[in-house]
C-alpha cells in the first residue's frame, strides 16, 4: 500500500474522550437499532471539508427531518460514533493535514463555508490529475504530436478529441480506487489477482517505465542541443535536478515544483499559438471529421496507436492512485479529485492540439512535410520560419521532458514501495524511507546513462515507446475494470453498469487499434482499413457472444438453486441504502480480511486470450519497429 508518511495533526484525545469504532460490516443497522434524530439547531451549519484521523471519528449525515428545505436536505458533516463502515487497513490512511501546493486542508478548520470553503479545498486538492496529464505530454508526446502534424498535418486531430473519455473514464477509476481503499494500484493487483499476475503487470510497469524515462532524458539533450548544450551537461544537470526535487521530503514542494514547470507549459504555448497562423476552419473539420492524410496504411495505424499510447499510458493508473493516497485524499474529496482530473484531461488535450498544429505551420512549404526525424527536427523546421519560435518549442520539449520524467519515475518508485512493502511517501525525509528515495535516484541515473551511449536510435526509441504503452494498455484497463467491480474492493463506490458500458467500449477500441497493427505487420498486403473493420466486428460479435452466455449460465444456476432469478455480484445489495454521508465514510478492510477473488470461466478466459494478445502484439511491435529503422 502506498505509504501515506509521518502524521501531522494535533495529539491524539485521551482515552475517555475517543468515540467507540464502527462495526465493521458494511450493511445498514436495523431500524430498531439506528439512534433517533437529533433536534432542529436553526443555527448549525456544515463544516468546512477536512480529513480526519479514523472512521470512527469521520463526518455522518445530520438525519433528515420533515420540513426540511430541499437545499438543505443533503446530509450535513457531523460527528459520529454510529456509521457501520469498515475501519481502513491500519497506515492506509493518514491522519495529517492535505497539504497542497496551492492550499492546505487542516483537521478542524472551520473557518470558510459555502461557495469559499469550496473554492479553498479544491485549490488544496488539486494536483494529481493535472500532474499525472500534464505529465503525459511528455518528451515521446511532444515527438509523437509534432510527427502527426508534420506527416499528417490536421487530419489527426480527431484522435485528440476522442481521447478526452477515455482519459476521463480511465482516471476517474484510480481516483476512486485510492482513495477509497489507501493501497497502491500495484499492490492491489498483487493481494487480488494473485502473483503470477501481479508480477505480470509490476514487470510490464517497470519495463515500460523505464523506457519511457529513456526517452524523457532524450526530449532534455535533443531540446538542450538546440541552444548547444552538450548532453554531457544537460542530461546529468536535470537528472541531479530531478532527485534534489523529489527527494526534499515535502510532498508540498514537489507539488510546487511539479506547478511551476507545468505554469511554464502553459505560458510558452501562448506564442506558438498566436505565430503559427492555424487555419481555424480546417482545424475544426479534422477535430469532428475523422480521416488520415494520404489514407489509412500500417505506418498511419502505427502512429494512431502511438498518439493514444503517449495521451493514455498505463503509469497514469499507478501514478494518480498512490498520488491521491500520498496526498492523504479521502472519500469526502472524491468530487474534488475528479474536477482535478477533468480538468488536466482539457489541459492535456489542448497541449497536444497546440504542438500538432504550431507543427503543420513549421513544414508547411518544405521539404521535411511528411519525413519526421525527431523533436530537434521540428524545432530546427522553426527555427527557419523564427528562431524565436524555434527556441520556444525547444523550451516546451524540455519542460514537458523534466515534468515526464519527474512523474514516470514517481509512478515506478510508488510500485517499487507497493510491492516490496517498502515505506514511499513524499512526505517522509530520506533517511525514513532510504529505499524509495533510493529507487528513484537508481532509475533516473541508469536512464540519463543510457542515453548518453554514442550511436542510439533517439527517434525511432521514442515512436516505438509510445507504440509499446498503445499496445499494453488494453491490459492495465482490464485489471483497473475488475477492480472497480469488486465490492469487496470498493463497495458503495464500485462501477454502475453504465460505466462498464463505457469502459468496455474503451477497451474494444484499443484492442481495435492494436490487433490492427499486429494483422497488418503479419500480412502488410491487407488493407489497413478492411482489417479495422473486421476487427471490430469480430470483437462486437465476440463480446456479444460473451454476454449471452454469461446470462444463460448465470440464469440457469440461480434456477438449479431454487431462487429462479439471477444472482447479483455479491456484497452489491449490503450498499443499496447506505446514505451519502455513509459512502463517504466507507473505507476499504485490510486486504487480509478481503474473500479471494472468484474467477468464473468466462474471466478466465478473457484473461488468458488477452496474455496471448500481448505477447504476439509486443512481438510483432518490435518486428515493426526494426522495419521502420532500417527503412523496410
Amino acid at each position: 500500500m502506498t505509504d501515506p508518511g509521518p502524521r501531522e495533526t494535533p495529539a491524539a484525545r485521551p482515552e475517555s474522550e475517543r468515540e467507540p469504532p464502527a462495526p465493521a460490516s458494511p450493511a445498514a443497522r436495523p431500524e430498531s437499532e439506528r439512534e433517533p434524530p437529533a433536534p432542529a439547531s436553526p443555527a448549525a451549519r456544515p463544516e468546512p471539508a477536512r480529513d480526519l484521523p479514523s472512521p470512527a471519528s469521520r463526518p455522518a449525515a445530520r438525519p433528515e427531518r420533515a420540513g426540511d428545505h430541499p437545499a438543505r436536505s443533503r446530509p450535513a458533516p457531523e460527528r459520529v460514533s454510529t456509521l457501520t463502515q469498515p475501519k481502513p487497513t491500519g497506515g492506509d490512511a493518514s491522519a495529517g493535514d492535505i497539504e497542497g501546493a496551492l492550499g492546505r486542508i487542516r483537521a478542524g478548520d472551520e473557518q470558510y463555508s459555502g461557495w469559499r470553503r469550496q473554492l479553498v479545498t479544491f485549490l488544496a486538492i488539486v494536483g494529481p490529475g493535472l500532474i499525472v496529464m500534464v505529465g503525459d505530454n511528455d518528451a515521446g508526446g511532444v515527438a509523437t504530436y509534432a510527427q502527426a502534424g508534420q506527416d499528417y498535418g490536421y487530419s489527426l486531430l480527431w484522435v485528440l478529441l476522442l481521447l478526452i473519455p477515455v482519459l476521463i473514464v480511465n482516471q476517474e477509476m484510480v481516483v476512486r480506487l485510492g482513495a477509497v481503499t489507501g493501497v497502491g494500484h500495484a499492490k492491489l493487483i498483487y493481494e487480488r489477482f494473485g502473483k503470477f499476475w501481479g508480477w505480470f503487470s509490476v514487470i510490464d510497469l517497470f519495463l515500460l517505465n523505464f523506457l519511457t524515462i529513456v526517452t524523457e532524458f532524450i526530449g532534455i539533450s535533443l531540446a538542450m542541443s538546440y541552444f548547444g548544450v552538450s548532453p554531457y551537461i544537460s542530461v546529468p544537470l536535470a537528472a541531479a535536478t530531478l532527485i534534489a526535487i523529489t527527494a526534499s521530503g515535502s510532498f508540498r514542494r514537489w507539488e510546487r515544483a511539479m506547478f511551476m514547470f507545468i505554469g511554464a507549459s502553459l505560458v510558452l504555448f501562448v506564442p506558438l499559438v498566436i505565430f503559427s497562423h492555424p487555419a481555424a476552419g480546417a482545424i475544426a473539420y479534422h477535430f469532428v471529421v475523422p480521416g488520415v492524410h494520404g489514407g489509412v496504411s500500417s505506418n498511419a495505424v502505427l502512429l494512431i496507436i502511438a498518439v493514444v499510447g503517449t495521451t493514455v499510458a498505463p503509469w497514469q493508473l499507478f501514478f494518480q492512485q498512490s498520488n491521491v493516497i500520498d496526498k492523504r485524499i479521502t472519500p469526502r474529496f472524491i468530487r474534488y479529485e475528479r474536477a482535478d482530473t477533468f480538468l488536466g484531461s482539457l489541459v492535456v488535450v489542448v497541449s497536444a492540439a497546440v504542438i500538432l498544429i504550431a507543427t503543420v505551420y513549421a513544414v508547411t512549404g518544405t521539404s521535411l512535410a511528411g519525413h519526421f526525424v525527431d523533436a530537434l527536427g521540428v524545432a530546427e523546421a522553426f527555427r527557419a520560419k523564427s528562431s524565436f519560435l524555434g527556441a520556444v518549442f525547444a523550451l516546451v520539449l524540455l519542460d514537458a521532458s523534466i515534468i515526464g520524467a519527474a512523474a514516470v519515475t514517481l509512478a515506478t518508485s510508488y510500485a517499487f514501495g507497493d510491492v516490496f512493502n517498502l515505506k514511499h511517501s513524499l512526505h517522509r525525509k530520506f533517511r525514513d524511507a532510504k529505499a524509495f528515495y533510493a529507487s528513484y535516484t537508481l532509475v533516473v541515473v541508469l536512464a540519463a546513462g543510457i542515453v548518453l551511449v554514442p550511436g542510439a536510435p533517439l527517434g525511432l526509441l521514442t515512436t516505438a515507446v509510445q507504440a509499446l504503452a498503445g499496445v499494453l494498455l488494453p491490459s492495465a484497463s482490464v485489471f483497473l475494470l475488475l477492480l472497480c467491480n469488486d465490492p469487496q474492493v470498493l463497495g458503495p463506490w464500485a462501477n454502475r453498469r453504465w460505466l462498464n458500458i463505457v469502459a468496455g467500449i474503451i477497451i474494444g477500441l484499443l484492442l481495435t487499434l492494436s490487433g490492427t497493427l499486429v494483422v497488418t505487420t503479419l500480412f502488410p498486403s491487407l488493407s489497413a482499413p478492411q482489417v479495422v473493420v473486421w476487427i471490430a466486428v469480430a470483437l462486437g460479435l465476440g463480446s456479444a457472444m460473451a454476454y449471452g452466455w454469461l446470462r444463460f449460465t448465470v440464469a440457469r444456476r440461480a434456477l438449479a438453486a431454487g431462487t429462479g432469478v439471477a444472482e447479483t455480484a455479491p456484497g452489491r445489495a449490503d450498499f443499496a441504502e447506505m446514505t451519502r454521508a455513509e459512502r463517504a465514510s466507507w473505507r476499504m478492510p485490510p486486504l487480509a480480511l478481503l474473500k479471494p477473488v472468484a474467477w468464473s470461466p468466462l474471466t478466465k478466459l478473457t484473461i488468458a486470450v488477452l496474455w496471448a494478445y500481448l505477447v504476439i502484439s509486443v512481438l510483432l511491435l518490435i518486428v515493426k519497429a526494426i522495419q521502420l529503422g532500417t527503412g523496410g
